[in-house]
């Protein structure tokens, strides 16, 4: 987290220092302040400041130091547990396939048509991956 909260800082410095010289650039060559470019990046320097301050309390509120700072540890240190995949799996692409053609039904024109038909098939795809580990080989 040390090293999240230093780019931060370094990318709030950067975001001034540009927000500075495109000020005074504008100023050199235009003769005003153009106050769209100014504003939005000084903008972002406010932004990642944000979130420099926001990842520094929460460092503090931890109260220690975390595994990923520690010169010591190793990476399964840091390895929690993820869940349970399914890299086997089909359902998850027939259930993106079918989400696919139901927004591109309603992109093209309304064709309610296109949607109609998929929103189904939309269902068996979730009942399908929900389902899928007490059916089969992997039945439990």
């Amino acid at each position: 987290m040390k090293s999240n909260i230093v780019i931060f800082w370094i990318l709030t410095a950067y975001f001034t220092l540009l927000a500075t010289v495109y000020t005074v650039w504008n100023l050199i060559d235009h003769g005003r302040v153009e106050w769209a470019g100014s504003t939005s990046i000084l903008l972002s320097a406010g932004l990642t400041a944000f979130i420099a301050v926001y990842l520094m309390l929460v460092q503090k509120k931890q109260g220690g130091v975390l595994v990923e700072d520690r010169l010591d540890s190793d990476i399964d240190d840091g390895d929690p547990e993820l869940g349970e995949f399914s890299p086997w799996s089909w359902w998850p692409l027939f259930l993106a396939f079918s989400i696919s053609l139901v927004v591109l039904g309603m992109c093209i024109g309304f064709n309610f048509w296109l949607s109609f038909f998929t929103v189904p098939l939309v269902a068996v795809g979730i009942v399908g991956w929900v389902y899928e580990y007490y059916r089969g080989n992997f039945a439990r």
